[in-house]
């Protein structure tokens, strides 16, 4: 266990952070590089963060019979999308089921069911309701279903529909370095990332035909993850995601990063366990928020994109 910082962190609310960032890890170099990527961002004013709360998602698969039957099932969940809220709605208090999205293809429909889990990561809590809601469905309709997880989710594996249709915290993060913290912190200068950056990130990840078209951001993800007590299957997702590079004003450098799949959480599983629980003391985010509407969990989405930024400008 290390700590990286203080990181300078600015929300678009109008928040200003200074933290310091729990990894867990057995890359001890990872420690050091994210720590000067921190220094980097202080230096330049701090890294400025947003967020949008997608949801925790669980994907079954219904078994139909023909083409009639895939249309009437699609009818069906269209039209009662209330319904189907209501039974989820039942199953916990801090779960709502926020929207559904189907496809069919042959003799299957698949039904990804998107929740609020406040601020659980909340797989489990998804899993209940969608439990509930397919013997539901399969009630009303006569339709079985084969699997309640059926990679629709699409659960702790990169995935295109995952990176367009976002999963858990949809996070950005950006900040432009100046020419003279990226000679005297970095030991270089604007052109020479630009160049490396366009190189690998963009060409060498368009024509390797990765879903990451960045640096390292599972290596930060997976350290932060384990310091806090996260799923660490869910570092696959959190590998997915754009970083980019331009030159500005002359010499200095803007970079951002953009992660489109952060399923964390501040409650359950191991967030619960005593240096965990420390972790997220540290960064402020311990728990449930006051309002009950998840802001923990989505701060912590933010702090983590925050130190992506920071192990990829390093």
């Amino acid at each position: 266990m290390g700590i990286a910082g203080p990181l300078k962190i600015l929300n678009l609310k109008s928040r200003v952070s200074n933290l310091y960032i729990p990894l867990a890890t057995t890359e001890g170099a990872l420690v050091a590089s994210v720590n000067r990527g921190c220094k980097a961002i202080t230096e330049s004013g701090g890294a400025s963060v947003d967020s949008h709360r997608v949801g925790a998602t669980r994907g079954p698969v219904f078994k139909v019979k023909n083409l009639i039957e895939s249309d009437r099932l699609y009818r069906y969940l269209q039209e009662h999308l209330s319904d189907l809220q209501k039974i989820a709605s039942r199953t916990s208090r801090h779960l709502k089921l926020k929207k559904l999205l189907t496809r069919g293809v042959g003799r299957y429909r698949f039904v990804r069911f998107v929740f609020d889990t406040q601020d659980a990561m909340g797989m489990n809590m998804a899993t209940i309701a969608s439990d509930a809601l397919v013997s539901y469905i399969e009630q009303e309709t006569g339709v079985t279903c084969l699997a309640i997880a059926a990679n629709f989710d699409i659960d702790k594996k990169p995935a295109w529909l995952n990176f367009i249709e976002n999963r858990g915290t949809k996070v950005w993060a950006e900040v432009t370095i100046p020419s003279a913290v990226l000679k005297n912190v970095l030991k270089t200068t604007a052109q020479k990332v630009y160049d490396v950056w366009l190189a690998k990130c963009m060409i060498g990840s368009a024509i390797s035909g990765s879903m990451g078209f960045n640096a390292q951001y599972a290596n930060v993800a997976a350290a932060m993850f384990l310091a806090t007590g996260q799923d660490l299957g869910h570092a696959g997702e959190a590998s997915m995601g754009i970083t980019t590079a331009e030159i500005v004003d002359g010499n200095d450098l803007y970079v951002s990063v953009c992660l489109p799949d952060l399923m964390v959480g501040t409650v359950g599983g191991g967030t619960g366990l005593a240096t965990q629980q420390e972790a997220l003391k540290i960064l402020g985010v311990a728990g449930p928020s006051a309002d009950g509407e998840g802001k923990n969990s989505q701060r912590f989405a933010e702090i983590v994109g925050a130190a992506v930024l920071a192990g990829e400008i390093s």
